[in-house]
């Protein structure tokens, strides 16, 4: 049998031992495609060279500067080099080649004539504006030369990061890979969509955030819905799924108050239960079964997700080897009084608007079940564990939601 203990943990304590929990993702090899925002785990060095050989900037006629130096000139075009062309013959002096962007630039040519300078003609072509040596030109290892690191460890890869990558002909990269995290939302009285409810009941919508917060932070996110609140469904329903995750994470069942099943069943089992100082958010739980890192969290749609916010997406992130695991933070003028309970952290759901003086508005109140009011939300006020009041236009620390 549980007890309840009055004793509260600190938001740093309880963050601290989550991130313990969720060690660092292994590395391995993905195709590039798949590597989008992931991090990069060994440098990336040049194998050849960008562009791997000199070729024409524009659609025109590769010549000799000198060739077409006083103008209007016409030259005998000998040649047609469209791109992806790998034998073309050189130039010889008072001719042209037809070349298209991206074609390898021949031999005795120095300068491309862009087709909008010319007549456009097949055989013989008239030039009427002159170039310099050099021009329309992009010469072979402009861009890159062989054995340059042209993306560092720790880079997080985006689309230009891959484009550069495939460029060199890479076909995979070396990564951390992305936690796997098995979802749990319990309660016998959570149903699915399209169900009729009875008095009771309502809609399952813990699994599909946090799912979903855990996807946007990176992770792999498996949602397993609808166990009921019984200890025996519970551990038969996590078995199977076990071998398989990094992480598991559950909703519900940890308060106080009887049928709290996944207290119950991790209780005495490598899993710790407290209270911590903060509101929303105070039932956690954190520790290990099976060797599998576990972290508990309220029911409460809005205590969820502030929870999965503060202590479980700095996690993941650090896991995959993220140098910035925390959201954004910026301080801001409260448009509005709040008040917050004595010894907890408080974390309102808020509006903040930078281009408005740096303002943020308290959106909805402080209940853990106002889940519209977090949806229209782009930030969380932080209000500081040893403050209960805060007047219109005290500056406050507001953690950005939509970004890193």
């Amino acid at each position: 049998m549980w007890r309840v203990s009055n004793t509260l943990t600190r938001v740093a304590d309880h963050k601290a031992r989550v991130a313990g929990l969720v060690g660092t993702m292994p590395v391995v090899d993905l195709p590039v495609a798949d590597c989008l925002g992931l991090v990069l785990a060994a440098d990336v060095v040049a194998g050849v060279p960008l562009p791997p050989f000199d070729n024409s900037a524009m659609d025109g006629y590769a010549v000799r500067a000198a060739d077409v130096a006083a103008v209007p000139v016409e030259l005998p075009v000998v040649e047609d080099i469209p791109a992806g062309r790998t034998a073309v013959g050189p130039l010889a002096p008072g001719t042209a080649h037809r070349i298209m962007t991206g074609a390898p630039v021949p031999s005795g040519a120095d300068a491309v004539v862009q087709v909008e300078w010319t007549d456009g003609g097949t055989s013989v072509v008239r030039v009427d504006r002159p170039v310099v040596v050099g021009q329309n030109v992009r010469k072979m290892a402009d861009d890159v030369a062989v054995g340059t690191t042209v993306l560092g460890a720790g880079v997080v890869l985006g689309p230009a990061q891959l484009g550069l990558a495939a460029a060199l002909g890479f076909g995979s990269l070396p990564v951390r890979r992305r936690p796997r995290v098995l979802v749990l939302s319990t309660g016998s009285e959570l149903v699915g969509p399209g169900v009729a409810l009875e008095p009771g009941q309502i809609y399952e919508s813990n699994g599909v955030m946090l799912a979903a917060a855990v996807r946007e932070a990176g992770g792999e996110a498996e949602l397993l819905r609808f166990v009921p609140d019984d200890v025996e469904q519970f551990h038969a329903a996590i078995a199977p799924r076990l071998a398989s995750v990094d992480l598991l994470l559950t909703s519900g069942g940890v308060s106080a108050g009887a049928y709290e099943v996944v207290k119950d069943a991790f209780t005495g089992r490598g899993v710790e239960f407290t209270k911590v100082a903060m509101q929303p958010g105070g039932p956690q739980g954190a520790g290990r079964y099976q060797g599998v890192a576990v972290a508990t969290l309220p029911g409460n749609p809005v205590s969820a997700q502030v929870s999965f916010e503060v202590f479980i997406r700095p996690a993941l992130r650090a896991a995959m080897g993220f140098a910035r695991v925390e959201r954004p933070m910026a301080s801001a003028t409260l448009s509005a009084p709040v008040t917050s309970p004595a010894g907890r952290t408080q974390f309102r759901r808020g509006a903040y608007d930078p281009k408005s003086g740096r303002v943020v508005t308290p959106v909805g109140g402080p209940g853990s079940h106002l889940l519209s009011a977090l949806a229209i939300s782009n930030c969380l006020i932080e209000v500081p564990e040893d403050v209960t009041e805060l007047a219109a236009g005290a500056e406050v620390a507001v953690r950005l939601l939509h970004g890193e």
